[in-house]
């Protein structure tokens, strides 16, 4: 079994380089917990009625890095990640699987967007802000926001995880 690095975030740290290390520790958390399964495993979902499976999650994981650090934070129009359906109430969130999803699909294509996610970062303060639901919003929020996210959805990876194999604590 491959394990993803999982550096703990550093005790010390600036401000800025704790919400960087603890939203990386939980990225890397999410990636640990759907390693090594295969594309069947990572489809199937959780427990009905839920739909949730692990290559799903990923994908959402792919089109929250999206919206957060390159639709709001620098204003790019951008398509969604993976397609998906456009109900009247809005995109699916990447949630939904296509046909031929696969879980290295969607690893990949989530990789790339925490690679943008951090050059994106790289080049602005945390004060820095944009535009958002009539105000704006700073990166330092983004960052806290983002960091909320990944922790619950490691919980939900972990439970999917364990569901599939038996596997806890990855």
């Amino acid at each position: 079994m491959t394990h993803t690095e999982r550096p703990m975030p550093p005790l010390d740290a600036d401000e800025r380089t704790g919400l960087e290390s603890w939203l990386d520790f939980y990225r890397a958390t999410v990636a640990r917990k759907v390693e090594d399964l295969t594309d069947e495993q990572a489809r199937s979902a959780s427990v009905p009625p839920s739909s949730l499976t692990p290559t799903g999650l990923v994908q959402h994981l792919a089109e929250v890095e999206r919206n957060w650090f390159r639709r709001v934070l620098t204003g790019e129009d951008v398509p969604p990640v993976h397609g998906g359906p456009v109900r009247p109430e809005g995109h699916d969130g990447g949630f939904e699987l296509a046909g031929g999803a696969t879980l290295a699909g969607a690893l990949a294509a989530w990789r790339e967007e925490v690679a943008v996610a951090r050059a994106v970062c790289a080049e602005r303060s945390l004060e820095d802000s944009a535009p958002f639901m009539g105000g704006e919003v700073k990166l330092r929020w983004i960052y806290h926001h983002m960091i909320g996210e990944y922790a619950r959805h490691s919980g939900h990876a972990d439970l999917l995880r364990e569901r599939i194999d038996g596997s806890t604590g990855v």
